[in-house]
């Protein structure tokens, strides 16, 4: 199950676990909210009612995407927080891991306190050709289009062989 969060400043997926909080945060998207930054920690609030089942946790790793039973909030971890004695994150109290995503901490620092975030399910679809100016100039690419452009160009080179 891939997710898409998308601010004003950054657009990045996540690959959400396949327990059971985490597919109910999936069937209730899209969902939107307003950032609150907590050093390498952005989070939001959601009036999500989810059953809160999962192994509780203070232990993270940078890229997890976590529920904080105690604020009803989605959190990422991209880097220390307050709470760090180490470049690990450490959540304010024990909150469940949903999802991962690799999408580098320098981007995810560019995303502001008090930003509109949307959060929304992310549709497989199957490959397609890409021309990249179709796309307006301002716009980042996802990482599954940035993928079909290089598969794109290698299968060009490829085929001028």
């Amino acid at each position: 199950m891939k997710i898409s969060f998308q601010t004003s400043t950054c657009c990045f997926e996540a690959e959400l676990q396949k327990h059971l909080l985490a597919q109910s945060i999936f069937k209730r998207l899209p969902l939107d909210s307003t950032t609150v930054i907590w050093g390498d920690e952005i989070y939001f609030k959601t009036k999500l009612d989810v059953p809160v089942v999962g192994q509780s946790t203070t232990d993270l790793r940078v890229g997890d995407i976590v529920f904080w039973p105690e604020g009803k909030c989605i959190c990422i971890f991209f880097g220390p927080t307050p709470m760090s004695d180490s470049e690990k994150p450490v959540p304010a109290s024990p909150v469940i891991i949903i999802g991962k995503t690799v999408h580098s901490p320098e981007e995810l620092r560019k995303i502001k306190a008090e930003e509109p975030i949307h959060l929304m399910a992310v549709k497989e679809k199957e490959p397609r050709h890409i021309n990249p100016n179709d796309f307006p100039k301002d716009r980042k690419l996802t990482q599954n289009e940035i993928d079909l452009l290089v598969q794109q160009l290698l299968e060009q080179e490829k085929n001028k062989e």
